[in-house]
């Protein structure tokens, strides 16, 4: 199924492909994909090299994709039930250069995953982000360490066919893809004030 971004302006054809499906192929995701991803996550950039990220992976049939899927709410959970790769991806609360918080990890955090994302998308693959999750939970049960925290869920396989979805769910899927208008969030001299670019 096709559901490409309709932009404005010219951008590179996979972020016009990425988008967040619900309905997944059963079809497991190859090691050597899966290996990329994180490579691609791995060379993110983030405040002064900290690199505070962290992902626990699991594949559909293990016990840690169990245990993934029962942190997830009961609306992720029905749809979820398809994806053959499901990632906890976690942040290094403090700093190894200095003391205290690292007030960039959700940022740095973001940027690693989007690069997964990105890369997941030239490997023909897509990804589907979640909060709705219990993260507490998901920190007793993968023993994450007190100076990490998880913080979301990603869902990674192939396109599966709508028709397998609740039809609510179904309907989701070919509904059109918005954005807010550019010039409803860049701005120039004062936030709120057109830049005057668009």
């Amino acid at each position: 199924m096709n559901n490409e971004a309709s932009t404005k302006y010219s951008i590179n054809p996979l972020l016009k492909k990425r988008w967040s499906p619900r309905a997944f192929s059963e079809k497991p995701v190859e090691k050597e994909k899966l290996q990329r991803m994180f490579e691609a996550a791995r060379w993110s950039p983030s405040a002064s090299n900290e690199q505070p990220w962290a992902f626990i992976l699991g594949e559909k049939g293990d016990e840690t994709y169990n245990n993934i899927m029962s942190t997830l709410v009961e609306f992720n959970q029905i749809w979820s039930q398809f994806v053959p790769v499901l990632i906890v991806s976690c942040a290094k609360k403090d700093v190894v250069k200095g003391d205290g918080e690292n007030l960039n990890r959700m940022y740095d955090l973001g940027q690693a995953v989007a690069h997964l994302t990105f890369q997941a998308a030239a490997e023909g693959l897509y990804v589907h982000q979640m909060t709705g999750f219990d993260a507490e939970k998901a920190n007793s049960l993968f023993q994450v360490p007190e100076n990490f925290e998880a913080i979301s869920v990603i869902a990674i396989g192939y396109i599966g066919n709508p028709t397998i979805l609740h039809p609510n769910l179904e309907k989701m899927e070919y509904a059109e893809r918005v954005r807010k208008p550019l010039q409803e969030f860049i701005y120039s001299g004062e936030f709120g004030k057109d830049s005057g670019l668009f």
